[in-house]
């Protein structure tokens, strides 16, 4: 059988910046093995499957594969789907705001399109999320350690590293300077002697105020145990983390906030998300999250009835 597939670069208006996804938009009758097969082949960040609405109820199932495995949450192919189903007609754009309901693993997102002259400009979904802060981490000349750096570069002076549990836990660190973000690069040797693994960090992110567009009001990059050195992977799924980090601080104030955050640099793929988050001091954090995304590319792959 035949399967059309689309690449996205998401978070984005420029082709080839921002994070490539792919998203089948018709994956009715793939199973498991099939679609770990297509993630494979295409050997793309993230690849999205998405299955037709359920009856009455217009949700629309989509699951995400990885080039290894499956995952139950991720933000960039939220963007991408949201885009790819616009454009080729699958959701209808009528108004100048139309909704749209993914079931990803963890459960239902709710999404946002917004359209211009009849095609979509922005992706926005949004999500609620029970993150947990945890104070015991790293000295901060351990952390510089882990990260290649050196400690007068670990920025406490209005943030500190924290670990932040969502989906995933994060060892969330703030740094002085853009070009310090840029220079990092994950020491496993000082991570396996730290006690980031003891307490359950899976991945860090590092962020500065200082970023290299007028616009943005961090810079932010994903290092760890299972990221390559030189790799700067797709940040949106630490948002829900990133957020509730923000509000752990007691400079960020009740109400809605919103600011802007970008990753990589513009000389190579450039990301720039616009999030929203409702501070109520809270256990349960509101983010919204959003960004515009462009098609680059489209294809038909083709897998043989025994899946082989």
């Amino acid at each position: 059988m035949q399967y059309k597939y689309y690449i996205a670069d998401v978070f984005t208006e420029e082709p080839f910046n921002g994070a490539q996804i792919a998203v089948f938009p018709n994956a009715d009758g793939l199973d498991q093995i099939k679609m770990q097969l297509l993630a494979s082949e295409l050997n793309l960040s993230e690849t999205a499957f998405i299955f037709s609405p359920a009856n009455g109820t217009g949700k629309r199932r989509m699951r995400i594969f990885t080039p290894h495995s499956e995952i139950d949450f991720a933000g960039h192919p939220i963007i991408a789907v949201g885009h790819v189903l616009a454009s080729i007609g699958e959701v209808k754009l009528e108004q100048e705001y139309t909704p749209l309901k993914l079931e990803q693993n963890i459960g239902v997102i709710d999404v946002n399109i917004t359209q211009k002259d009849g095609k979509p400009v922005l992706i926005q979904f949004s999500m609620e999320t029970k993150p947990v802060i945890d104070r015991f981490v790293p000295k901060e000349e351990q952390i510089a350690e882990v990260l290649s750096l050196i400690e007068a570069d670990i920025d406490n002076k209005k943030f500190n590293p924290l670990l932040v549990y969502s989906d995933q836990s994060y060892l969330i660190v703030p740094v002085k300077t853009y070009s310090a973000v840029r220079a990092a690069k994950f020491n496993f040797s000082a991570w396996s002697q730290s006690m980031a693994p003891a307490c359950i960090a899976n991945e860090i992110l590092l962020f500065s105020t200082q970023t290299d567009i007028s616009h943005s009001n961090f810079h932010a990059r994903l290092l760890g145990p299972n990221i390559g050195i030189h790799e700067d992977p797709p940040i949106a799924s630490a948002m829900p983390a990133f957020t509730g980090y923000l509000c752990a601080h007691d400079h960020i104030k009740q109400g809605t906030h919103t600011f802007v955050i970008d990753r990589g640099s513009l000389d190579k793929r450039k990301s720039v998300l616009n999030i929203e988050m409702d501070n109520k001091q809270e256990e349960t954090l509101t983010i919204r999250v959003g960004g515009p995304a462009v098609i680059t590319g489209e294809g038909t792959l083709l897998i043989p009835d025994s899946g082989k």
